[in-house]
């Protein structure tokens, strides 16, 4: 009797697997690859592992898959013109899928990102700009239909009178006034 094929497959260990990665990273086990960034005199250097970088960055990718063996324990890589917080936030992204930032900060991100091609945070500071202005938007909205009906209502009194929604009468429907 010939047995059927079943699927195996783990919903827990893709983010096991990065949490592992970024404990790694922390304790500085591992790592391959020493990334130095420096903006307006401020240096900080990034214990990594290039795998993980590759994998998430097109930009590490190319670096890396056309460096020339290095003869040592670990390569490193000169980043200039990249704010040192940027990055520290980028490395907590790649290794965990996941990081908080300002929201002041979510262009920074994004150019980043597309500095170093990582489509992932790219993508995700993308949405996250686009709820943020939908947001702005909702709100300008509700302040402009607020002013309308302080206008229209002197301010205080009841709501002008509307038809029901689905109502043959809506405002589509009305003729308009002449004055």
């Amino acid at each position: 009797m010939e047995s059927t094929p079943v699927l195996l497959e783990s919903k827990s260990s893709p983010i096991n697997l990065l949490n592992e990665m970024q404990q790694l990273r922390l304790l500085g086990h591992l790592c391959d690859v020493t990334v130095s960034v420096e903006y307006q005199g401020v240096r900080a250097e990034f214990p990594a592992h290039k795998a993980v970088l590759a994998a998430t960055s097109k930009f590490f990718k190319e670096v890396f898959l056309n460096e020339q063996p290095v003869e040592g324990p670990r390569s490193s890589v000169f980043l200039n013109e990249v704010q040192v917080a940027d990055f520290a936030s980028f490395l907590e992204f790649v290794y965990t899928a996941r990081v908080e930032v300002e929201e002041d900060r979510v262009q920074r991100m994004l150019e980043i990102a597309e500095k170093l091609k990582c489509l992932d945070l790219s993508e995700t500071c993308f949405q996250l700009k686009k709820q943020m202005l939908e947001s702005v938007l909702l709100e300008l909205q509700n302040f402009s239909e607020a002013q309308n009906s302080e206008e229209d209502g002197g301010g205080g009194g009841a709501a002008p009178e509307r038809d029901p929604p689905g109502s043959p009468e809506g405002p589509a429907a009305k003729p308009k006034e002449r004055a």
